[in-house]
């Protein structure tokens, strides 16, 4: 049985981690550092890092805290937001990434994903996409959930795997922040329409909607969450607990027992 990951995210912004609700009304919530560190011991399965504003503000990502975070944590990584150029994936990679996560990047070129790829790996390339509802359909929004590319979602998400990404970031903008539960019917679409590892992001508000993510959609790998773990209304140990007495297969530390 496939083991099910829960994933905290770190948006960063001026070198502090951020929240907001539906990717707007950002509040200060700690330092990326001290976080990081926090979740790694808590029994976190990997770390998400996102320069939420790189992208918007047209700058490279800041290494300088990417590298302070990779230095304290002993997880997994993955980092994106600005990542334009195969360059970008190999100063990233060299800060500590495990993998990259591109978004904005790629729908302006999408052979960035191919050419990473090529260089790197599939398992290092992660595309990232945050999609919202429009008239019926769902769409990619670029540029930090600022614009409407006009793109369908799955079609976009199958063009990239097809270029060589090996795992999908599905950040719902809809459900983002609300708490109100994973966006179900869009997981599972995406879920039918690629065979690599699919990551729910957004709307987590409470244990039993991992449980229902997991439950309703067996073939999501993750569950990614940000403000219900950073003001402590979800504990992880406590999560995979509950988790396992569902029968949900999830690595449990010694710490969390």
């Amino acid at each position: 049985m496939i083991t099910k990951r829960i994933i905290p995210c770190l948006d960063v912004k001026d070198g502090r981690v951020v929240k907001g609700v539906k990717f707007k009304g950002l509040s200060d919530v700690s330092s990326p550092v001290e976080l990081g560190q926090y979740y790694s011991r808590a029994g976190a399965d990997e770390l998400v890092f996102y320069d939420i504003t790189a992208s918007a503000e047209g700058r490279k990502l800041f290494t300088d805290i990417l590298r302070q975070v990779a230095s304290k944590i002993f997880i997994p990584l993955t980092v994106g937001g600005g990542i334009s150029t195969v360059e970008d994936f190999d100063r990233v990679l060299k800060c500590g990434a495990d993998k990259v996560s591109v978004n904005s990047g790629a729908i302006r070129n999408p052979d960035l994903i191919r050419q990473a790829a090529e260089k790197y790996g599939d398992q290092c390339v992660v595309l990232s996409v945050d999609i919202s509802l429009v008239d019926g359909t769902y769409q990619v929004f670029s540029r930090g959930g600022r614009d409407n590319t006009g793109m369908d979602a799955i079609e976009w998400i199958k063009r990239g795997v097809d270029l060589g990404a090996g795992e999908v970031v599905v950040n719902s903008i809809d459900t983002d922040g609300v708490k109100q539960g994973f966006d179900l019917p869009l997981l599972q679409k995406v879920c039918d329409a690629v065979n690599v590892p699919v990551i729910a992001s957004g709307g987590a508000g409470c244990i039993e909607d991992f449980v229902e993510l997991f439950k309703k959609i067996p073939k999501v790998d993750a569950g990614l969450a940000a403000s219900i773990f950073h003001f402590g209304e979800v504990e992880i140990p406590e999560l995979k607990r509950e988790l396992r007495k569902e029968g949900i297969n999830v690595r449990i530390t010694r710490d969390a027992e």
